[in-house]
Formats: C-alpha cells, structure tokens, sequence
C-alpha cells in the first residue's frame, strides 16, 4: 500500500500524469454527478421530457462541437509552446468554435421539421434563441477544458466539473415543478453559463501571463497562423469523423425511435462514451507533453499507455459483470434495454485506448495527414457498420459497430504504435526528411 501511495504521489511530479489523472478524476466525477443528474431528472420528470431532455443536449452538443472539437487536438498541440500568442489562440479557438456551432444551430432550426417531433419542442422564437445561445457557451465551455490541459493547468477541472455538477442537481430540481417542459435542458445550460466567468477570470488573468513568461524563458517559438493552419487542415478532417461517432450517430438514433426509448438508449450510451473519454484523457495530456519535448515521447507513450490500462482494464471489466446493475438504478427498462449496448461499449473502450495513444503521438509530431486517414477510417467503419447492423439489432447495433471497427483500426495501427513504443525516434527522423506520412 505504501509503495503504491509513494508511486502515485511520484507520478504527480510528472505533468504527464499529472494532467492525465487530473483529467481522468474529471471523467469520473462527471460519470458520478451526472447518474445523479439523471437519477433526478428520471424521479422529477416524464419518460417523454427525459428522452427529449437528452435528446435536445445532444444536438447541441453536436453543433457546439461542430468546430470545438476539431480545435482540441490543435491546441492541445500548439498551446504549450504558444508563448505570447497563447491568449489569441485561445481567443480565435473561442470565437471560431462559437461562430460555427451558431450558424450550424441556426440552419438545424430553419430545417427543424426534417428532424422529426422530437425536436419541435425547439420550434419558435424563444425556445430557437436560447438554443442557439446554448450551442455558443457549450462551445467555449468545451474548449476551456482543453485551454487549461494544453496549459498544464488541468488539475482545475475537476473543480469546475464539481460545481458545474452541483448547480446543474440543484437547477434541475428547482425547475421541475416550474418548467415540466424544457426544465432539464435549461438546467443543464444556465449553470454552464455562469462556470464561463470563473474559469476564463482564471485562464487569462493567472495561468496565461504565467505560461507566457515561463515559455520565453525557454525560448520556445511560438507557432505561427500558417503552421496551425497545415495542421488543422489535417487534423480537422479527423476531428468531424469522430464527432459523427460521438454525437451525430445518437441525433440519427432520436429521429428513428420514439422519446421514451432514445431516453433508455441515451442512458447506456452517455455511460459507454465517459468510459470512452478515460482512453482520450491520458492521450491529451501525452499530446500536451509530446510537443513540450519530443526526446521523450517513447516513454512517455509507454507510460501513458501502461497507466491507462491498468486504470481502464478494471473498469471496464466492472461495466460488463455490472451493467445491469448499474442501469437498474434509473429503473426495470433501462436495464432490459440497456444492459447489452453498455456491455459493448464498454469493451470496445479496450482497443480505443491504442487507437487514442497512437493519434495523440501522430498530433505531437504535426502528422496531420496521417492522423486525418486514421480518424476518418474508424468513424466510416463505425457509421457503415452501425447503419447495416441497426436494422438487425436495434440500438445494440451502436455497440456491436464501435467494438468491431474499433477493433480493426486498433489491429491494423498496432505494428506502427509498436514501433512508437520502442523506438520513438524513427517517426520523428522520418517527418524531418519529409515523409510521404508527415504533413
């Protein structure tokens, strides 16, 4: 016991574990505060407002996400070496990610009759602004997060993600006498809304003047707009090919069956996905390290990789005897319907972990092309696969199509990452003499 106390306390001398813990904590007090959200959100309102509820904080997850999450792996690439550039990039990822996702929501909402009766609850005026308005702070509320990983300052997300959690619980059960419609996703909103002011007052008022002045004492370059541009224009590709995975694949599952159903559906799949990010956190934080010093990038994939496992593997395994269990909490339906798209997913976290760890070594070395080809494979495999299975299997076609393609793509990655792993350096030697891989 002493021995794994000593090595964890050793581990958070490293800012790769540092941030990668950091980030993995945040995952599982989201996991935990938002069963409890939903727990209160199933108690305080109708199987038809959750399923909706769900199904409106998904689309604007999509739309926020549009150009957010394409962002993500740049910053977390060029931010640690940024220097006095540091708060324009944050600031142009900010406004960038906000003007796209609102002009995304405003078409969704002039087409809102294509998208079925689910999201009529959107129809009007009002209810039309306050979503485009939600879709613009999701986006910068994403980006935030990935401001302060690329800054080596995620230590400070769990906080957020805490009082974030909090004011949401409380919102919600505020709201559900007052608004009976609409209540969850205004309650999931306007907190997101107020943890903005805090947490930007922290990244540009300490953690950025403090970046800056330790990066010039190191005398890094920071990158210039062509440089994030080459690599976007790599990485973006990619980064809309998981989006398609993540958010457009449960948008296309709400307009195929009814609200009570995508309700229990959305219930396994947002467990599934918080399993999914654990892969992604440790990768990130890799990315973040990789770009400060590349000389290390073999170990520190090793080790981001090995650290990752053992927490994973044991949760992983957990979710698949526990499943039932796990949904039977939110009641008798979600369980019966559930219990095997969660099993799947869950395993199908396993080969995304090599896949995670193989695309943030590919953004710390700027191998755009590469990484693109990789991102859009998975997510073509995964769409295909779910559109030919859904008919056969229904909602559980998601997970039988995330745990096949991720499969393949994990074997068909694997002689590369265990090259990485080994020699690290040859990828490097291979982009400074201008490889057909490299961007």
């Amino acid at each position: 016991m002493s021995s794994l106390w000593q090595r964890l306390l050793r581990d958070l001398r490293n800012p790769l574990f540092r941030n990668g813990y950091a980030l993995m904590a945040n995952t599982g007090i989201t996991a935990v505060l938002g069963m409890g959200y939903w727990l209160l959100a199933a108690h305080y309102f109708s199987e038809e407002e959750f399923g909706r509820g769900q199904a409106v904080i998904v689309v604007m997850r999509l739309f926020a996400s549009l150009t957010a999450l394409g962002l993500v792996g740049a910053l977390a690439r060029f931010l640690p070496v940024a220097g006095r550039r540091t708060p324009e990039l944050i600031l142009r990822g900010y406004g960038i990610a906000a003007g796209t996702g609102a002009v995304a929501a405003v078409g969704f909402l002039l087409t809102l009759p294509l998208w079925g009766e689910t999201y009529s609850v959107l129809a009007g005026f009002g209810p039309g602004l306050f979503f485009v308005a939600a879709v613009v702070v999701w986006a910068v509320f994403t980006l935030q997060d990935v401001a302060l990983t690329g800054l080596r300052q995620a230590t400070w997300v769990p906080l957020n993600s805490v009082v974030f959690g909090l004011l949401k619980m409380g919102l919600l059960v505020a709201l559900a006498g007052a608004l009976p419609n609409g209540g969850i996703f205004v309650s999931w909103i306007v907190p997101t809304a107020i943890a903005l002011i805090p947490i930007n007052w922290l990244i540009f008022g300490v953690v950025v003047p403090r970046h800056v002045r330790q990066t010039t004492d190191l005398g890094q370059h920071p990158p210039g707009l062509r440089e994030v541009g080459r690599f976007l224009a790599g990485d973006f590709p990619g980064a809309l090919s998981v989006l398609a995975i993540v958010y457009l694949v449960p948008v296309v599952v709400a307009t195929q069956v009814g609200e009570a159903t995508f309700g229990r559906f959305s219930m396994a799949h947002t467990l599934g996905c918080m399993i999914e990010v654990l892969a992604i956190n440790m990768a990130v934080s890799l990315t973040v390290e990789g770009s400060f010093d590349r000389s290390q990038l073999a170990a520190n994939c090793r080790h981001a990789l090995r650290r990752a496992l053992l927490i994973i593997v044991p949760i992983v395994v957990a979710v698949i005897v526990g499943a039932p269990f796990i949904l039977q909490v939110f009641g008798s339906k979600f369980a019966d319907e559930g219990t095997m798209l969660l099993r799947l997913m869950a395993l199908a976290v396993l080969p995304r972990v090599l896949i995670e760890v193989y695309l943030s070594v590919l953004r710390a070395q700027s191998r755009a092309h590469t990484l693109a080809l990789v991102q859009i494979g998975l997510a073509t495999l995964v769409l295909a696969s779910i559109l030919v299975l859904f008919p056969f299997t229904n909602v559980n076609g998601v997970g039988y199509g995330m745990l096949i393609s991720q499969t393949v793509v994990a074997l068909l990655i694997f002689g590369k990452l265990r090259k990485i792993l080994k020699y690290g350096e040859t990828t490097q030697v291979e982009v400074a003499q201008g490889s057909p891989g490299a961007a």
